[in-house]
């Protein structure tokens, strides 16, 4: 019998931004996601350099706070930002919403993508909990409800689950054509999603609960978008 010839599968190169560290997690961990999820990560920072013509999807990640000029908040000392870090992934995000390249944020890639849309952050919401603990944790221990009909929760398949929490600032106003999916118990935003396109934004960070299939979904969600161009 003949040698039988199947054509090689091409994988989608997702680009993923973040900080400049050689040893980052959140960049090793949404690595090991897009891998296990059949993708090929490319690392996106002010050392990492990639074209978009060669982006299939981005992942903008989370990290330190988004300079304050931005959205027109308050500048204070105890903001930890960084400059070339917020010009390069704003830069990305215009690029990506362009092009309609599919999209996901985490944590603070998800303010970034509410910033560059026009919305506003709460700066600090500590003084806003009531009923949700606001010390950070990897673990799966704060509430969240998404909303029904939405696009999160047909690809998490729930509406009702627990994720982790690394944040002190969330989403105020939605910027334009992005609406509020996702809710804590103080009623803080947690997700957020296009309109129109293939964007979903998180507050919390889907690559440290891989092993929950909900989160992994996630990713396999991008992945499917790249393929199909929708879901």
């Amino acid at each position: 019998m003949g040698e039988i010839f199947r054509p090689m599968v091409k994988r989608p190169r997702i680009g993923v931004s973040g900080n400049t560290k050689r040893w980052s997690p959140s960049w090793w961990c949404t690595a090991l996601a897009l891998r296990l999820a059949g993708a090929i990560p490319a690392r996106i920072s002010a050392r990492h350099s990639q074209n978009i013509e060669f982006i299939d999807a981005l992942i903008v990640g989370g990290g330190d706070d988004i300079d304050p000029k931005y959205y027109e908040g308050e500048t204070n000392n105890k903001d930890k930002i960084d400059i070339k870090r917020d010009q390069l992934e704003i830069d990305w995000v215009k690029k990506a919403l362009r092009k309609t390249t599919p999209l996901i944020g985490i944590c603070r890639g998800a303010q970034l993508i509410n910033v560059v849309s026009g919305g506003s952050l709460f700066q600090d919401i500590r003084s806003l909990r009531q009923r949700t603990d606001n010390r950070p944790g990897l673990l799966p221990t704060k509430q969240v409800q998404v909303s029904k009909g939405s696009l999160l929760a047909r690809i998490l398949n729930t509406r009702h689950l627990r994720v982790n929490s690394l944040h002190h600032q969330a989403i105020r106003m939605t910027g334009a054509n992005l609406k509020v999916v996702g809710w804590d118990l103080d009623n803080i935003t947690q997700a957020i999603e296009s309109k129109e396109d293939n964007i979903i934004g998180l507050q919390w960070h889907p690559e440290y609960l891989i092993y929950l299939p909900s989160q992994f979904a996630i990713f396999r969600w991008l992945i499917k978008c790249t393929k199909r161009g929708t879901f």
